[in-house]
């Protein structure tokens, strides 16, 4: 996957960075879903000189080249991760934000029932399901029955 990186970068008569490489490793190594900010943060843990716009600039580039995807899950600004290599949802709790990614196959076959009958290519989906948590819901019923 590397060597694809950097030859789909050359080809569009870019370099691969030392900074694009870096924001790349923390989003493979991350194991949750980091916005800008928070990316920014880790990344420059490994090199203090790398901006904000810089780490922008970069998701934007990883985004057109497939590497990384950007999912609202509720808020108003991005959260970033690696580009898995298995299709993906993701619910969020309302109540304390928690964020349960999960698998569902026939999301997958309504995709392809989609595209067929209406003859469509589709080149993304993001399925983004909200609501209460276990614990969340657990707290909330036991809130009811206090009062």
């Amino acid at each position: 996957m590397e060597t694809d990186l950097h030859q789909a970068i050359t080809a569009s008569g870019l370099r691969m960075t030392r900074q694009r490489q870096v924001i790349l490793d923390v989003l493979r190594q991350s194991h949750g879903h980091l916005d800008a900010e928070a990316l920014h943060d880790r990344v420059r843990q490994q090199d203090p000189r790398i901006s904000l716009a810089t780490v922008y600039r970069t998701l934007a580039l990883l985004k057109e080249f497939g590497l990384v995807q950007e999912h609202r899950l509720g808020e108003e600004h991005g959260h970033f991760e690696a580009a898995p290599q298995a299709p993906h949802y993701h619910f969020t709790c309302l109540k304390c934000r928690k964020v349960i990614e999960f698998q569902a196959s026939s999301v997958q076959r309504v995709v392809r029932e989609v595209a067929a009958k209406e003859s469509v290519q589709i080149t993304d989906v993001h399925l983004l399901l909200s609501g209460y948590c276990a614990d969340c819901s657990r707290e909330g019923v036991e809130g009811n029955h206090e009062t």
